[in-house]
């Protein structure tokens, strides 16, 4: 009965997408229905909610406001353009898809992936005007890069959730992830991209006529570099110093600090502030119109991730989890191909990987106190199954397909395949290393 139950809800919020309704309204909606009918008290399911809604924010809020405030930045600055052209430049158009796969990778760091996404696209469009290559040989290594990174490295929304839900290493979860993205990202990226090679040639799509910022106007490479890459080399060096440096020491200390995912941002973002606005001249109400942007450019996000921990939350307190726990115990499924599992079937309903992503921690997490799996590798795991076969119920699926402006069929070959090839590689990324720890 609960399989039935859980499979209802999962339609009921299938049918209610459809229908265009907002997916906060609607997780919250058929969270109270799913505690309800899986036999929670009135009272029960409103403290589920309370409890979803503290425990969701208090791990991510900070995170994801001050990165989107960071990418805003290096966006409306020109810097993430510079890092593009600097790495395109200095690898030249032989090993085109790999500066298109080195700039997807550290453009989409400290950029969620639709940030990503809209600046890089423009690019692409660039490139193939001048090299008269196919879109989608351009294209898929660039989009590979983004999306991997984006469902596996903090700080992006989903790996930042997982890492909060299982009480995961953030550092540790950093370091498996890159591990796992570099092949996942060669393989999806400029392998499965050489089979568009022969693609069509011409030019056509939103950004075949976009005019660019000229070149003279972007900031620095170098400086652009840094503030991009700081949260990430931030967090890195703190993890490195709580492994090589004793527990009291001041150095040890202060590097957690600074390495603390919040703090890491908070610091870049100042930085960017002051280097890209008030040194270049701007004032700071304009400055403060960049965070503006990017804290509204997130708020709506934010409250479906929040809707979606508490639909988590609700499954949790009503024993659903304990249950299909139990059930992965008789069916002897390894923790972390149970998990792959159980999110590759939520994205394939829900098409939200981050939402694929939340409902599956609340499934999973409990498989943690019965046995001995790292929790940053069922993060990772979780991560992998969430962007298992995206198709039309996924809004990256027809963001790809409108800005590069392919069939229904060209989108399932590329995009689609793309991402499942990410989920696999993700998996066998996983299993690997669980072997080796």
């Amino acid at each position: 009965m609960t399989f039935i139950i859980i499979g209802l809800a999962i339609t009921l919020q299938i049918y209610l997408s459809v229908k265009k309704v907002s997916p906060f309204i609607s997780l919250l909606l058929v969270a109270i229905l799913t505690g309800l009918f899986l036999g929670m008290n009135p009272m029960e399911v409103i403290k589920s909610m309370e409890t979803g809604v503290g425990s969701t924010l208090s791990g991510l809020a900070l995170i994801l406001c001050l990165g989107a405030v960071l990418g805003k930045t290096l966006e409306l600055s020109g810097a993430a353009k510079k890092i593009s052209l600097t790495l395109i430049n200095g690898l030249g158009i032989k090993n085109i898809q790999w500066s298109l796969v080195l700039t997807g990778f550290l453009v989409g760091l400290p950029l969620y992936y639709n940030a990503g996404f809209i600046i890089l696209v423009p690019l692409v469009f660039s490139i193939a005007r001048e090299t008269r290559l196919p879109l989608l040989y351009l294209a898929i290594p660039m989009a590979a890069s983004l999306s991997t990174v984006h469902c596996f490295l903090p700080p992006h929304p989903s790996p930042v959730i997982l890492v909060n839900a299982f009480e995961a290493d953030l550092g540790k979860t950093l370091i498996y992830g890159s591990i796992i993205a570099i092949p996942a990202i060669i393989v999806a990226g400029p392998i499965l991209g050489k089979l568009f090679k022969k693609g069509e040639t011409h030019i056509v799509g939103i950004f075949a006529s976009k005019e660019d910022i000229p070149y003279e106007k972007l900031p620095p490479a170098f400086t652009s570099f840094i503030i991009a890459l700081l949260p990430v080399f931030l967090i890195t060096l703190s993890v490195i110093s709580a492994y090589l440096l004793p527990a009291e020491s001041l150095v040890n200390k202060i590097l957690g600090f600074l390495g603390n995912a919040n703090i890491a941002l908070l610091s870049t973002v100042l930085l960017a502030f002051w280097y890209f606005g008030l040194r270049s001249g701007r004032k700071i109400e304009n400055v403060m119109k960049w965070l503006n942007e990017g804290i509204a450019a997130i708020a709506v996000i934010l409250l479906i991730i929040t809707a979606g921990g508490v639909f988590k939350q609700v499954l949790t307190d009503s024993g659903t989890a304990e249950y299909i726990s139990s059930l992965s115990r008789q069916w002897q499924m390894p923790v972390l191909v149970f998990a792959w599992i159980v999110t590759a079937l939520l994205r394939v309903t829900l098409g939200s990987a981050t939402v694929a992503g939340i409902t599956a921690s609340g499934i999973v997490a409990p498989l943690l106190a019965t046995s001995h799996v790292s929790p940053e590798l069922l993060v990772l795991a979780v991560g992998s199954g969430s962007v298992f076969m995206s198709h039309v119920n996924d809004t990256a699926f027809w963001m790809f397909k409108e800005f590069f402006n392919l069939s229904l069929k060209q989108t399932f070959f590329s995009w689609t395949l793309m991402e499942t090839t990410i989920s696999f590689m993700g998996l066998a990324g996983v299993l690997i290393l669980n072997y080796i720890l």
